[in-house]
């Protein structure tokens, strides 16, 4: 089947518009997700049951609180969303928000090894996970995937801001003053 050059067109810009917003959508979206379980920790949420679980992070429990626990992870996120949403005028900071988000999902995605009754049953030989908190962590495959992607995204921003500063500030210099 042939396809006309208009047609083309339309359809290259149409996923351009969609992958920009794509982008958006998953940059905004890792942002109120962070920011909205950060300020859950100061109410009610609390990772006590997944992280005591945890041979990397449950000697965190010898040292602080419980709520300390809670709140120290809780601004960790609120931090990581404030500085991804920070990308179109501080590329720099996103990108330091985005490696604080990675990071943190690390920690979330190894729970799903070290937590019990992540897995509910098997079925034809293969792992069904539960609700809670199977389901719940799993999510955060997606969430991590998103977080490296705003990361490299970020990195390529202040490489280019770098890179137009340099070309600036050479070309200023080489510029006799009138």
């Amino acid at each position: 089947m042939l396809t006309t050059p208009p047609v083309m067109a339309h359809v290259d810009k149409a996923g351009t518009l969609f992958t920009q917003t794509g982008q958006i959508v998953a940059r905004y979206g890792l942002v109120v997700v962070l920011a909205w379980i950060g300020f859950g920790k100061y109410v009610k949420m609390e990772a006590r049951v997944l992280i005591e679980h945890s041979p990397l992070m449950s000697w965190i429990y010898d040292y602080l609180s419980a709520t300390a626990v809670a709140r120290g992870l809780g601004t960790m996120e609120i931090v990581a969303a404030l500085l991804i949403a920070l990308r179109p005028v501080w590329p720099r900071a996103s990108a330091v928000g985005s490696a604080l988000a990675v990071v943190l999902f690390l920690g979330t995605v190894s729970f799903l090894f070290t937590t019990p009754g992540v897995v509910a049953t098997h079925a034809a030989g293969l792992p069904v996970l539960s609700a809670q908190p199977g389901q719940f962590l799993l999510k955060d495959l997606v969430l991590i995937g998103v977080a490296i992607w705003t990361l490299g995204d970020s990195l390529q921003r202040t490489a280019q801001h770098t890179s137009v500063s340099k070309r600036l500030s050479s070309s200023s210099i080489s510029q006799p003053a009138r």
